[in-house]
């Protein structure tokens, strides 16, 4: 499988291994910077018929792309599982989460871009009609992570079509063969050439950040700041979601089945892979043995493996030896402080499989508490109270959200208020990932900018443009130009004067200086 220019290709192609049993699944090529270069130069040059097509029109073709998707939904399956090892009922929310954002961008595009009309604020722009336009940038670069090769790019390449940008998309070389069915999708529908996918390593990324006009990037912390590092001495622009140390907050008048359900789901989603796991628990003591006990009795039952079709496991593997390892470190460091893995703790046999854990007697000095651990591990801390756990939730330098459980729902929101983080969902887990109309964004060191958020999820990826046209028969001269006389500035000085004076004695009040202009 292979994607972009042959001519620009560096000789050594790229292997993608299925992680749950280490096969060998395609190669797709480490495309140079000259390919990224003359990819963006064909983009520009097609994108602004892609604009003039307006927002009805591309949104034409993206339902093509949402039928295509449906089509093949079933080989799409196949494609996420084969790179991320999955379990299928995973993979399956990736098409049809892209379905949703087509969808929802779509029928919304034309509304979210329309022009806005100014009311004049004051004398020197009431004889004019104010309006407020955008203008998309021309070319948006996407770089993309490995944990959602299909839903992530979507989530990002919807919004910037549909306002009207042609994108490169350069996904992670660890799973990129969903990324590169995208564009054979694309492709395939006869959609207008304003969309690409390049695979390679890093420095094909760095490429894109040097090429285009607008980049959105997923992924670390230190590559975000590297990015946005870049971007402004560019000085173009970027929006970052980067890591994430996300808490959960259990009260005491939680219902604990429903808590111990969500936070085991929150933190084992595709193997803990997400952004927004819960990567940490506070639980109030007079609860905390008993959620304990029913969150290791639910973890401890989950099925792990690779049954052939994915039907019958409940966590997949890993995406990388690598990551697996680091979670393996950060369960290592947490025994040796004295923490216990109630259960699981340990690398599976084959693959890059970890087993699901429960980790407690943990404290923030460990890295499981510090750090992003990004797998299948769950740390649970007793807290005294709601405030000890809002001030170790927001002990941390990542803010990209939070979820609290609790039976009173209004002192819940009152909690949720009070932590440093772009999200927080009350008795429940990613809800926020699927209200689109609500902005996606993290605080501190998770990023910057935002996704979805109704509008600014599709006019993030557009510039402002302000266009004043005059309401009546224009003037030979405006008072303010040229040439400058004594009569004519005075009064002029005091019809400004009357205007903006707030109180009769200063509006008709007259200065000892003259207003000549």
């Amino acid at each position: 499988m292979r994607s972009g220019s042959k001519a620009h290709t560096r000789c050594d192609d790229i292997d993608v291994h299925c992680p749950a049993d280490g096969r060998l699944v395609a190669r797709v090529p480490d495309e140079s910077s000259e390919a990224v270069t003359d990819t963006v130069r064909r983009l520009r040059a097609h994108q602004p018929e892609w604009e003039a097509l307006g927002p009805n029109g591309r949104a034409t073709w993206l339902r093509k792309l949402r039928d295509w998707l449906l089509d093949n939904e079933r080989h799409l399956i196949d494609v996420l599982r084969s790179e991320t090892g999955k379990p299928r009922a995973e993979a399956a929310i990736e098409p049809a989460l892209a379905c949703d954002l087509i969808n929802y961008f779509a029928d919304n595009a034309g509304k979210f871009l329309a022009d806005e009309r100014v009311k004049p604020h004051g004398p020197l722009s009431m004889t004019k009609r104010l309006i407020k336009t955008v203008r998309p940038y021309p070319v948006v670069g996407v770089i993309t992570p490995w944990n959602f090769p299909l839903a992530m790019p979507a989530m990002d390449i919807i919004p910037a079509l549909l306002a009207g940008a042609a994108v490169l998309l350069k996904p992670s070389e660890v799973t990129p063969l969903s990324a590169v069915e995208l564009a054979r999708g694309w492709s395939e529908i006869g959609a207008p050439p304003v969309f690409s996918v390049l695979t390679g390593r890093g420095d094909t990324g760095a490429a894109v950040v040097d090429s285009v006009d607008f980049v959105q990037f997923t992924g670390s912390t230190p590559t975000g700041r590297a990015i946005a590092v870049r971007a402004a001495e560019r000085l173009v622009p970027c929006s970052l979601e980067l890591g994430g140390k996300d808490p959960a907050i259990v009260l005491a008048d939680a219902d604990l089945d429903r808590a111990a359900a969500g936070i085991a789901w929150g933190g084992m989603f595709n193997a803990g892979q997400v952004c927004v796991s819960i990567e940490r628990v506070y639980v109030e003591a007079p609860v905390y043995d008993e959620f304990v006990a029913r969150l290791v009795a639910l973890v401890g039952s989950l099925r792990q493996g690779d049954d052939g079709d994915g039907y019958r496991i409940d966590v997949g593997a890993m995406a990388t030896h690598a990551q697996r390892d680091l979670v393996a470190r950060h369960v290592a460091d947490a025994v040796d402080g004295g923490a216990t893995a109630l259960t699981g703790g340990k690398a599976g046999s084959a693959g890059t499989f970890f087993e699901p854990t429960v980790l407690v007697d943990v404290n923030h000095s460990m890295a499981c508490i510090r750090e992003e651990t990004f797998g299948p591990t769950i740390p649970v801390v007793k807290v005294a109270d709601a405030d000890e756990a809002a001030r170790l939730a927001n002990d941390s330098e990542y803010g990209l959200s939070a979820t609290v459980w609790c039976g009173d729902r209004a002192r819940g929101e009152a909690i949720a208020r009070r932590l440093e983080a772009g999200a927080v969902n009350i008795n429940d887990a990613f809800s926020n990932l699927f209200a689109l109309g609500l902005p996606h964004g993290g605080w501190k060191q998770s990023g910057l900018g935002a996704r979805f958020g109704g509008e600014y999820g599709v006019r993030k990826y557009t510039r402002q443009q302000a266009i004043t046209v005059p309401r009546g028969p224009a003037m030979k001269r405006e008072l303010l130009w040229y040439p400058y006389a004594p009569g004519r500035g005075r009064f002029v000085g005091r019809v400004l004067r009357a205007l903006v004076a707030r109180d009769p004695r200063r509006r008709l009040s007259v200065t000892s200086r003259s207003n000549s202009l």
